[in-house]
């Protein structure tokens, strides 16, 4: 089988951090195509990536790929996704798929109506512990998971005047941009949002039009309830990425930092003493460096060769970025969104 022609539009940060994922999978998929409108940028790409042609204008590319990845500013994602699509491309977008609800729809509807695939690039899904602890969660290995925590502790300041800082192109805050990839994870699971709330400031990233720290929590109908905070602005880090996930009979821990997924169990009961020790011992490591792109570059490819919907397709991107949506509608007003009903009703 011949590998996928793929091209790269977008030779940016983001767009560079898929480098060694794909290079990874060179007996599968082969970087044909670049475009940035940095001439020298999509240059560089080209050269690092072993792509023929480097060019200013996504067009001038659809013609020599099969599929294409998008890491393009978010507010260029609908034009240049619909593009792609009518041209018979399938599409890897990064995160987040659109800044609207109208245009996330018509993306899923050219996809639809063209027969191919579009992806949502929500790489932390497809990391290996991440798999595990779904697979853990899923089993109830540890009893019933009533609590799941995210922390993303960064220090994110492009230079002045970098699309990043404004609420329209960035779609929203840091949560819109950065935090829809923990909506996704606590959405995967822990099953239906019911209500939740959100609380964001400018503190501390005053180059932000909109919120670059975040706290929220949501109430899922299981009982269960989700917590993500994450910030642009941290200048010390202890906690750095981590996920915490308690059940009834242990705490599952991912330290990103250390590549380890933890089991804490047998917890000293409290008797006012504030002696909680437990038991620990690490289930799993994975020290791979990066951002581990190729587990999603690989579900896109198993996608495109058996005609398959994504496990982050469009209509799971689209509830997500409704939970945010609802999330900011109810912060504004002072109120607890309710987050009930919000998945398309027909897949």
């Amino acid at each position: 089988m011949n590998p996928i022609r793929m091209g790269l539009i977008g030779c940016g940060g983001m767009g560079g951090g898929h480098v060694l994922g794909a290079a990874s999978l060179s007996g599968r998929l082969k970087v044909t195509a670049v475009c940035d409108i940095e001439p020298e940028r999509a240059d560089r790409a080209a050269q690092s990536m072993g792509a023929a042609s480097a060019v200013t204008d996504y067009r001038d590319l659809l013609d020599d790929v099969d599929a294409v990845l998008i890491a393009l500013p978010h507010h260029l994602h609908y034009e240049v996704g619909l593009a792609c699509l009518e041209a018979g491309k399938h599409v890897l977008m990064e995160k987040p798929m659109c800044n609207t609800e109208e245009q996330c729809i018509g993306l899923i509807e050219a996809a639809e109506r063209n027969g191919n695939v579009l992806m949502t690039a929500y790489p932390v899904r497809f990391w290996p512990i991440v798999r595990k602890m779904k697979e853990l969660i899923d089993n109830r290995t540890y009893g019933e998971p009533f609590h799941m925590s995210i922390y993303t502790e960064q220090f994110t300041r492009f230079p002045a005047g970098h699309w990043t800082e404004s609420a329209d192109k960035l779609g929203g805050g840091q949560l819109f941009s950065h935090g829809c990839h923990y909506i996704d994870l606590l959405l995967w699971f822990l099953g239906r949002p019911v209500k939740g709330f959100h609380l964001g400031t400018r503190l501390g990233t005053p180059w932000m039009e909109r919120e670059g720290t975040s706290d929220l929590a949501i109430e899922f109908e299981s009982g269960a309830v989700g917590y993500h905070f994450g910030t642009w602005g941290a200048r010390g880090t202890r906690i750095g990425y981590a996920i915490h996930i308690h059940c009834t009979e242990g705490m599952l821990e991912f330290n990103r930092a250390e590549g380890k997924l933890y089991l804490h169990s047998h917890i000293v009961e409290e008797r006012a003493n504030l002696d909680t020790a437990s038991r620990t011992r690490v289930l799993m490591e994975d020290n791979a460096p990066g951002k581990k792109t190729q587990y999603e570059l690989e579900h896109f490819l198993d996608c495109i060769d058996a005609g398959q919907q994504p496990d982050t397709d469009g209509y799971d991107s689209l509830q997500g970025l409704r939970v945010i949506w609802k999330l900011y509608e109810a912060e504004r007003a002072g109120t607890i969104a309710d987050l009930r009903g919000l998945g398309l009703a027909v897949r």
